[in-house]
């Protein structure tokens, strides 16, 4: 099991040598934010929310008073934006008091923020303080089980099962490429067996189209041309 997973992951790096957190950031506090934003919500429209915000709101302080109606206003399209900003008022305060502003870079500290739970905490550790750390998302958690790296549901389990199989230097990065794949080819109602990279090590191959032309127009995103290339199409 662990050589298959560290060769399916070598196998991914080469697949996605650009993998990276697809939300727009320069500083902690504003990948915290956009984190925060992006439940339920498309990176892309969380992209296209943040600048406005951003430049509205530039610091823990900004958010700890801003004025709610205006704030909703700002990251409405991004849904549920009362329950966001009341994370966001509550995290800007939180930072205020306890941190002097700044975003704490422990788990332990970050997962008792307003609006911030593991998954967040480990998206902000791994591209803000380049501190390991695995993204459960939807995508993440769908795929490891459809590779047999766990046949857990808890996003926790999950968690700590694939860091079990993968070492610790490279869990930002699994996380990164195994969300790309995610998004790219291996879709949840219909992946693209017959034009996927890891087919060979795949226990679910045959879960969509293993014919290589039916799968091949089901591969998306800007590496499409690359991934193809990868399985000879």
């Amino acid at each position: 099991m662990v050589r298959r997973a560290r060769r399916m992951n070598r196998t991914l790096a080469r697949a996605f040598p650009d993998a990276h957190c697809e939300l727009d950031f320069t500083t902690p506090l504003e990948l915290a934010v956009a984190t925060i934003l992006s439940a339920q919500c498309t990176d892309e429209r969380v992209n296209m929310t943040t600048p406005a915000l951003f430049a509205r709101y530039p610091d823990a302080r900004a958010y700890a008073e801003a004025n709610r109606t205006e704030l909703e206003e700002y990251i409405r399209p991004t849904g549920f934006y009362r329950n966001k900003t009341s994370s966001l008022i509550g995290l800007g305060q939180a930072l205020v008091e306890k941190y002097d502003g700044e975003v704490p870079h422990t788990l332990e500290e970050l997962v008792q923020l307003p609006g911030i739970g593991r998954k967040t905490a480990n998206v902000i550790l791994g591209n803000a303080f380049d501190v390991p750390g695995i993204t459960v998302d939807t995508h993440f958690g769908r795929l490891v089980r459809r590779w047999g790296w766990t046949t857990e549901e808890d996003p926790v389990k999950v968690e700590h099962a694939v860091g079990e199989l993968i070492e610790r230097k490279d869990w930002t990065m699994l996380s990164h490429r195994v969300i790309f794949h995610g998004r790219r080819v291996c879709h949840s109602r219909k992946p693209a067996c017959g034009a996927c990279v890891l087919a060979k090590d795949c226990p679910s191959f045959g879960l969509g189209p293993v014919e290589p032309e039916a799968a091949a127009k089901l591969v998306k995103g800007p590496e499409r041309e690359h991934l193809l290339g990868m399985v000879g199409l």
